[in-house]
């Protein structure tokens, strides 16, 4: 049988980890936790996460109604359920504004891969959705043709939303994103990022296997997809208002070719032209 008591509490102990990050300024950012087919444990609206009790939690069915709590339900709460319905697996959701991770959501630029070993290992590729004003049905589907591929999504010009087996689990994604995030600035202000090269790349996702954890990328869809190319998500770019301006990927990695082997697909060709045209442009200033 679940402890309701001590399941508030871990939500409450997450809001002042997320608060002192600096995840969420004010009242920002919301929290659930899903503990019965139709019940969810959800913060309020207009509380800050810092300062959260465990009587100030609310509970909610999983169409939005609160059903018990003596304080109003977060507003934000159908983008929660959304995941809920889609996920089986998952008991809980973080929505906040990681400062850094934010950036990338304002900026709409994809998250580089193939750069830290532990983001390789436990996020891999980052989708970034389309934007929609938050807190109604149509914010809450933003997240929908990424949600069964991904832990963490960035939310377009707002935030981030992770989720997982428990209410801490979710909130790691988040920090190790706002993380990377910071440390990819950092080494874009000393002056260039490097990748690792495809066959590092392929390491860490056969470890990534072996730990248990799943990736698009290890699937037999994306069998021969461009490892540090963000090719998951790249149909999604042109609806979201994602493209590449600050950090330009190597040129297409893979295995070395065979003598006599058929030269690189013609997608990879137009990605490169692609790529070379945008910085181009870029330092011409168009």
């Amino acid at each position: 049988m679940q402890n309701i008591h001590k399941i508030k509490q871990d939500i409450c102990d997450i809001g002042r980890r997320i608060y002192n990050k600096g995840f969420a300024a004010a009242n920002d950012g919301n929290i659930t936790v899903r503990v019965g087919e139709n019940e969810v444990l959800c913060t309020p609206t207009m509380h800050s996460k810092g300062f959260l009790k465990p009587d100030d939690i609310c509970t909610i069915d999983m169409q939005g109604n609160q059903i018990a709590g003596r304080k109003k339900r977060s507003s934000e709460a159908l983008l929660h359920l959304e995941i809920y319905k889609r996920r089986s697996d998952i008991k809980s959701v973080v929505h906040c504004h990681p400062p850094h991770a934010t950036a990338f959501a304002v900026a709409r630029e994809p998250i580089p891969q193939c750069v830290l070993p532990e983001v390789e290992v436990f996020l891999g590729d980052v989708p970034i959705t389309r934007y929609e004003t938050p807190g109604g049905q149509a914010f809450a589907e933003t997240i929908t043709p990424f949600v069964d591929k991904s832990n963490v999504i960035i939310l377009a010009n707002h935030g981030t939303v992770s989720y997982g087996e428990d209410v801490e689990r979710a909130y790691w994604w988040t920090e190790i994103l706002d993380a990377y995030c910071r440390i990819l600035m950092l080494a874009k202000q000393l002056g260039r990022v490097n990748y690792l090269d495809y066959e590092k790349s392929r390491e860490l996702l056969e470890l990534k296997d072996k730990w248990g954890f799943t990736d698009p990328r290890l699937s037999a869809e994306y069998q021969n997809c461009d490892i540090c190319a963000n090719d998951i998500f790249r149909d999604s770019w042109t609806e979201s208002g994602v493209q590449r301006q600050a950090f330009i990927p190597p040129p297409p990695m893979g295995p070395a070719r065979p003598a006599g082997a058929p030269a690189a697909p013609a997608a990879d060709e137009d990605r490169l032209v692609q790529l070379i045209t945008d910085q181009v442009m870029k330092q011409l200033g168009a």
